[in-house]
């Protein structure tokens, strides 16, 4: 009930900040505004999530495109920093697909690389934000993002995600730990290996 409440109301009173980011969207990639990704959800079940598109679709002389760095735009740079390319997202919330907090949800052609301790963070809906995010979000290996999803599944409660919500609000504002350190964007998941043993 909170998640509809809080999404509802917030597309409603954003509207006109989500209509202002529409036409800014539109102008930089000059294509469509919202960008669908398939990514996995509650029970590994796939959706589509939503975002505002902050990249264009720039392509090198052989038509292969072009690093995420140089396709992406001014404006969506700005969008990212700010984390307000993710408000369509509050739609995913309306409908049940996402809460506002919870484990980020990833691409859905991860699912096969997960091993069992990882794969917990399904056991709830993914979030807009979560404690991975607010600590760290895209400047952590997956290894330290899987660990914090999972404590967050084992503790969680509504006083935890009411502080990560605050601590979200912070982190936006001040612009802290949204890229990564290498990219712009977080490093492939290539699946973890297996530690091996050594009998003696």
């Amino acid at each position: 009930m909170l998640d509809v409440l809080v999404s509802l109301s917030g597309l409603l009173l954003l509207s006109p900040l989500l209509l202002l980011i529409s036409i800014a969207t539109s102008l930089s990639v000059r294509g469509e505004i919202l960008f669908s990704q398939l990514r996995t959800g509650v029970g590994t079940a796939p959706f589509h999530i939503y975002k505002f598109r902050t990249m264009k679709d720039a392509t090198d002389d052989r038509g292969v495109a072009l690093p995420d760095t140089e396709r992406i735009t001014p404006i969506g740079g700005l969008l990212r920093r700010t984390s307000l390319d993710e408000l369509p997202g509050l739609w995913n919330v309306l409908i049940g697909e996402m809460s506002l907090v919870g484990p980020r949800p990833f691409i859905h052609e991860y699912v096969d690389l997960y091993d069992d301790k990882q794969r917990r963070r399904f056991e709830m809906r993914g979030g807009i934000t979560g404690w991975a995010q607010v600590n760290g979000r895209n400047s952590i290996s997956w290894e330290e993002k899987f660990e914090l999803d999972v404590w967050y599944v084992d503790n969680w409660s509504l006083l935890l995600d009411l502080r990560i919500l605050i601590r979200t609000v912070r982190k936006v504002a001040g612009g802290h730990a949204v890229d990564s350190d290498a990219s712009e964007t977080m490093v492939r998941f290539t699946g973890t290996e297996p530690v091996s043993r050594t009998d003696r």
